[in-house]
């Protein structure tokens, strides 16, 4: 018989209610008004997110990533596991909740990611984060990767969306070093989506991981260099 679910913790955010359920010792969940957010057995994609730019990239000196969205930790993880130990990584994350649920229940599934000494937890929006870097004379990212839990898809304003519409992929261009990389999960691949990465400058890869079951996609797109 199948183990119940036990709720760990509850927040009301703007969104709604965000719960983190367990079942088990490694069994975790963290749902937005009863819809799972992410399930810690099914994460392939959230590894293939961290690892991927991030092997890509790890023979950089002095290397800088952005994570933006801290969820369970996982695509953390993946991606301190891909980077050498001068790297440094920033993660945004809104919800306070969340990074004291990685510091505290899920810290177990990550070795505690979040207190790598590479890491900086910024509590803040990552699009704000990203106007910053993209600002004339500001610090670059290396990488950029988005792991939020609503990708590009057919709701998304093509111009306007804060993280997926034309300007913002401009703005995420402007926040990268020469040839630096903008990852990005969904559910679904969407073409809207990478015809706007191509407008604005970068070429892409798109990747489904895993075989079977639900596979969702990561887009890992490159800062073409101007000729």
């Amino acid at each position: 018989m199948a183990r119940p679910w036990q709720t760990l913790d509850r927040h009301e955010t703007s969104d709604g209610m965000l719960e983190l359920r367990r079942r088990g010792d490694r069994d975790f969940l963290i749902l937005l008004n009863g819809r799972v957010l992410m399930n810690s057995s099914a994460s392939r994609s959230e590894l293939a997110l961290g690892e991927l730019p991030c092997l890509t990239l790890a023979s950089r000196p002095r290397l800088r990533v952005l994570i933006g969205g801290l969820g369970m930790g996982l695509t953390l993880r993946a991606a301190l596991d891909a980077l050498p130990t001068s790297a440094r990584v920033v993660v945004a994350e809104l919800n306070p909740a969340i990074v004291s649920w990685c510091r505290g229940p899920l810290a177990a599934l990550t070795g505690t990611a979040v207190g790598d000494q590479r890491v900086t937890v910024v509590n803040g929006d990552v699009a704000e984060v990203i106007a910053a870097a993209a600002r004339p004379g500001a610090e670059k990212y290396d990488a950029v990767i988005i792991d939020l839990y609503e990708g590009p898809g057919s709701g998304t304003d093509p111009q306007n969306d804060p993280f997926y519409g034309s300007r913002a992929l401009l703005r995420a261009a402007d926040a990268l070093s020469v040839e630096g990389l903008f990852a990005v999960w969904g559910e679904q691949p969407d073409s809207a989506f990478e015809k706007r990465l191509g407008a604005a400058g970068f070429s892409f890869d798109r990747q489904r991981p895993g075989r079977g079951g639900m596979r969702h996609v990561v887009y890992v797109a490159r800062k073409r260099v101007e000729r």
